[in-house]
């Protein structure tokens, strides 16, 4: 069997870690959504959220990883055997997720190019319809986005991963604050900074609440199986609790710079028109290079801004397939190599049938969804909060917090031992069962959220 890699330090695994966090959950998702229920309602909501329900996730998970030393297909099975069944769980929500999300890292691809190159084109509203139902320049610039995280995961851990987010990680940063620090300085961008950062109570309600407990499974890498991947890389000499702190504060951090970079740009762009700023998932695509347009200097910032986005996407990409690899790895004594490969060419070829889906195989549809957006809904409303819950189940009532405090005291008191136990046994398993259910009911059209 091959010898397990850890990362090299802290630092490595914090921005490692903080990579698969940060992705088109933060840069793409989270801004619509922010937009869409009120802003800074929303906006105080998740951070209260993140820095209490967020950070019970994130510890048991990255415990449990560093516990068994193992993917999650395996460390499930090794807390308990009877239980080993929530792993496989666990590993199908990337296998599900892979494909497309490397489909749709591949627009973000083209559209760096055409921002580079023809960003006038992007303006039109047909523009993003005609690529994305076209045969095969998607699948050209979707294999390259495939061949780059494919590689870095061959690499492993420490020269593929590790080195990977060293360098993309403060870089993100860097093109956040600076494309945020340009927004804000708009003349007109005083209204959107404050729709986004005074809170409303008036908007305040339970689709907000739910609205934003959704949206941390999908930003934070949650219940995906990847932070107990990446925990079982992460040294037994380094504090589980300051690390997990770290990674939420710089994955908050960054959905905080998107949503003030985009919201005041969208607002100011569409006069704070109620429809542009609840666009969706078609803010990023449509709305944006419009937005783009109308700056001064708009082809370079719209090019930096898809620049960021792409690194976030690779990032999290490269993060989901080492889930899947490590589950291979550890069950099947498999080479790194040859896992991977295997992977990718599952990728490409559930990849390949997702971009069909919006061409030549449209009217192919599964309950009324297309083909992404159906493996979108299993792996986002059932999947995630499925798995969340059950590990809440597992820990809380199966083999008792007892073990995952254990872990975190290998390097010194867990001071929220109390207030530990009564999230993971009670509060965390009741809230993610209302998003599962509400999930489930808005994705039919039963609930509107």
């Amino acid at each position: 069997m091959e010898k397990r890699n850890t990362f090299n330090g802290k630092i490595g695994f914090v921005l490692a870690a903080a990579g698969s966090a940060v992705g088109l959950g933060n840069l793409w998702r989270f801004p619509y959504l922010a937009a869409k229920y009120g802003g800074g309602i929303f906006l105080l909501v998740y951070i209260i959220l993140a820095v209490t329900f967020g950070t019970v996730l994130m510890i048991t998970e990255i415990a449990i990883g560093r516990r068994t030393q193992l993917s999650p297909l395996a460390a499930f099975k090794a807390l308990s055997p009877k239980w080993g069944w929530v792993g496989k769980l666990a590993t199908f929500v990337p296998v599900l997720i892979f494909p497309y999300y490397c489909l749709i890292g591949g627009w973000v691809t083209k559209y760096t190019f055409a921002m580079l190159t023809d960003a006038e084109s992007t303006v039109a509203d047909s523009y993003f319809g005609n690529y994305v139902s076209a045969t095969g320049e998607p699948l050209i610039w979707f294999l390259i986005f495939l061949i780059i995280t494919t590689l870095v995961v061959v690499f492993g851990v420490n020269n593929g991963i590790e080195k990977l987010s060293k360098v993309l990680m403060p870089l993100l940063l860097i093109i956040t604050v600076a494309l945020a620090v340009f927004v804000i300085l708009r003349p007109g961008a005083k209204a959107g900074i404050r729709y986004y950062l005074m809170p409303n109570f008036s908007q305040l309600s339970f689709k907000t609440f739910l609205a934003a407990l959704g949206q941390l499974f999908y930003s934070m890498s949650l219940a995906m199986g990847i932070m107990i991947t990446y925990g079982s890389y992460f040294s037994k000499e380094e504090k589980i609790t300051k690390a997990a702190h770290q990674i939420e504060i710089f994955d908050t951090v960054i959905a905080f710079l998107a949503g003030l970079m985009i919201i005041p740009a969208v607002f100011e762009f569409s006069g704070g028109d109620k429809d542009a700023l609840s666009a969706g998932p078609s803010l990023m695509f449509v709305t944006l290079p419009k937005v783009f347009n109308a700056m001064p200097g708009g082809r370079i910032i719209g090019a930096l801004f898809f620049f960021l986005v792409l690194f976030a996407a690779l990032t999290s990409s490269v993060s989901i397939l080492e889930a899947i690899v490590s589950g291979i790895i550890d069950t099947f004594n498999m080479k790194r190599l040859t896992a991977t490969l295997i992977v990718a060419v599952y990728g490409l070829i559930l990849g390949t049938v997702c971009s069909f889906g919006f061409g030549i195989w449209k009217d192919f549809t599964i309950l009324g969804f297309d083909i992404l957006d159906f493996l979108d809904f299993v792996s986002n409303s059932i999947m995630l909060p499925l798995v969340g819950m059950l590990t809440c189940v597992v820990v809380g009532f199966v083999v008792k917090p007892d073990i995952i405090v254990f872990e975190i005291e290998l390097n010194g008191p867990f001071k929220m031992k109390r207030y530990y136990y009564t999230m993971v046994k009670w509060i965390a398993p009741v809230f993610i069962f209302a998003i599962l259910i509400s999930g489930i009911l808005q994705s039919l059209g039963i609930l509107k959220i």
